[in-house]
């Protein structure tokens, strides 16, 4: 019997596809309307919630529109029909569509927006231009004891128990370094060696292992009940993100091979599907094999792709003096419009919820590029 997956398992699968936490700190994505048990049998994908796309969904009996773009993003002090965002939000809560949000999380993602936006580049290698900080969850402490040599498996065994030790897929991971601990116990004190009121050396192993900030509670008393000092000793270190080039802001590609910018814009034209670019009409034999790209409106990683040594930047839109400041900087650029460099990215969402969820997806026939040709 296959079971109809809720507004939780689509939230959960989009955590997998597009992970909030990567998202731009100004952003507002994830779930924006809907209630997590509310069961979900049809999801339309768009890049826009506009009110023709609302009509399609309604007209689809559609459970949930995953929208890149926020409908709601600016903070609101009302919700009525007085606008569009109003009222595409009145009608969606009251057709009870849940409205789902990955936007930047998604430009950020390994296969998501940028890495499929570099797809139509050509053959190279890639990486964030602004690489993002992640942490597994079952990593973000280090828990750390002494103890006799004696003591240390069972106290290691333990703190497992409760979660602490994995690292991807290993458990039980620790590192042991043999130490010399001394301590003189006070009036009251029941030392396990040693008397009290005298300074004792004991030969000791430092234990040290990561742990995840919900196990930690639970690992401080492991220690506390396995340990055989009345007052073990527990140190607690909070670890540092690490930077992942697979993921982040931008993506910067470089090529096998250097090629004109009308060669580069030959293959977006077949990827993107548009005919609509402006760019940079500075040096046509310029070969390029650095390029450096960002979904939508790239002006902030501009001058971090220039400083990295790109020659070319792709994205969707620049403002006129951010294009003089790029010629400036002896870097051409290709402006595809806005969604034409987010839209193709859709159908690799499709694709990915269909691995994920019992449900049917489509894509929005009523979303499309708001400018057209003259």
């Amino acid at each position: 019997m296959v079971t109809t997956p809720d507004i939780a398992a689509l939230t959960a699968a989009m955590q997998r596809i597009a992970p909030i936490q990567l998202a731009e700190e100004w952003d507002n994505v994830g779930l924006l309307v809907g209630s997590t048990g509310d069961r979900v049998r049809r999801i339309l994908l768009c890049i826009d919630l506009t009110e023709a796309v609302l009509d399609e969904a309604v007209r689809k009996k559609t459970d949930a529109i995953v929208a890149y773009h926020p409908p709601i993003f600016s903070p609101r002090k009302s919700i009525t029909d007085a606008d569009a965002g109003g009222r595409i939000l009145l009608r969606a809560i009251a057709s009870g569509i849940a409205i789902h949000s990955p936007h930047t999380a998604a430009d950020a993602a390994t296969d998501g927006v940028n890495d499929w936006l570099a797809d139509g580049l050509g053959d190279g290698t890639r990486r964030a231009i602004d690489p993002a900080s992640e942490l597994p969850e079952s990593e973000t402490v280090k828990i750390v004891t002494y103890g006799p040599v004696e003591s240390i498996d069972r106290i290691r065994e333990g703190l497992a128990s409760v979660g602490a030790g994995v690292i991807g897929e290993y458990e039980i991971c620790s590192i042991e370094i043999p130490a010399m601990g001394t301590y003189r116990g006070g009036e009251r004190s029941n030392p396990v060696r040693g008397r009290r009121g005298r300074l004792e050396r004991v030969e000791e192993v430092r234990l040290e292992m990561v742990c995840g900030d919900r196990g930690l509670a639970a690992a401080i008393d492991r220690i506390r009940s396995l340990h055989p000092y009345e007052e073990p000793p527990i140190e607690i270190y909070r670890q540092a993100a690490r930077p992942d080039q697979s993921i982040g802001a931008g993506r910067l590609v470089a090529l096998d091979r250097g090629v004109t910018i009308a060669t580069i814009t030959g293959r977006l034209r077949d990827h993107l599907g548009t005919d609509r670019f402006t760019v940079d009409t500075a040096d046509r034999r310029r070969r390029h094999e650095r390029i450096g790209l960002c979904a939508g409106s790239g002006a902030e990683l501009l001058d971090p792709a220039i400083d990295q040594g790109c020659t070319l930047f792709v994205t969707g839109e620049l403002k006129h003096h951010d294009v003089l400041h790029a010629a400036s900087r002896g870097c051409a650029v290709i402006l595809a419009g806005h969604t034409n460099t987010e839209r193709g990215w859709l159908k690799v969402l499709r694709r990915r919820l269909r691995q994920e969820l019992k449900a049917e997806i489509s894509i929005s026939r009523a979303d499309r590029d708001p400018l057209r040709p003259a």
